[in-house]
Parts: structure tokens; sequence; C-alpha cells
């Protein structure tokens, strides 16, 4: 009797032969940069609810890496429109005021230096004169051609 063919091969953890096959992420398999199964992991722990199905998390992580590539298109936007090259608080703040969806999404949040946005009351900006109005005559519609 042959005892080697009997007995496991060292270091396979209790499984018989063969390599292992490679375990692939299941960002990779989702085609998401954004990290499913930490997500997966906060959902459990957070008990949120009892159960949670397979695909709470990739959809989470989906709809997370769409929101932060969003935010960062316009906040790169705003730093090329002040000849910067980097992306500061104040690029955010602007991004996300100045778009209404997402303004609204954050309206609640205060961005730590984004500063306010530039906004002047109508009230407080100097009154056209008397001389600048009568200058242009009013205009008048022309006639309907028949």
């Amino acid at each position: 009797m042959d005892t080697m063919t009997s007995t496991p091969i060292k270091g396979t953890g209790g499984r018989r032969g063969g390599d292992r096959k490679k375990s692939i992420p299941k960002s990779v398999k989702a085609g998401l940069q954004f990290p499913v199964g930490r997500i997966a992991r906060f959902l459990k722990k957070g008990r949120y609810a009892q159960r949670m199905g397979t695909g709470a998390p990739i959809y989470m992580a989906a709809v997370l890496e769409y929101l932060a590539a969003e935010v960062l298109e316009l906040a790169g936007n705003a730093a090329r429109d002040n000849k910067k090259s980097r992306i500061v608080p104040r690029h955010v703040q602007l991004a996300v005021r100045n778009d209404d969806e997402l303004g609204k999404l954050l309206s609640g949040v205060t961005i730590a230096n984004g500063g306010v946005l530039p906004n002047i009351n109508p009230v407080l900006l100097p009154k056209k004169s008397q001389a600048e109005a009568e200058e242009k005559p009013p205009k008048t519609k022309s006639p309907k051609k028949a």
C-alpha cells in the first residue's frame, strides 16, 4: 500500500491537489472603481436591514461612483475656468452650487473652505442716471409686412 496517494499535499489547506483559481474582486466583475466588497461590509455592519441582496452593494457603488465623477468633472471645469490645475474646496463649492440637481442634493451640506457664491443683490447696485435713460430711444415695433 502506498500511503502518499491517500494523504493530502502539504500547504493546500485541506483541499486536494491542483492550483487554486485566482479570485476576482466584485468591483472588477461589475466594472466599477468603487469597492463593492467594502460597501457590502459596511451595509452589513451598519445593520440597516436584516437581509441584504447581492446586487445592493453593486448598485450603491455604481451610484456613488457616478456622483463622484459628476462632482469631479464640474469641479475640474471650475478649476480650469480659474486657470488652476488643482481642484481645491472652492472649486467643489462653485461646481455644486452652480448645478441645480447637485445643489438640491447637497443643500444642507457645508463644504469647509468653500466660501460662498459671488452674488450682489440688485438693490445695492447703483441706479441708472436720467441722462443714460434718455439717450436710448424707446424701441418701436416695425410695421408688419403684408
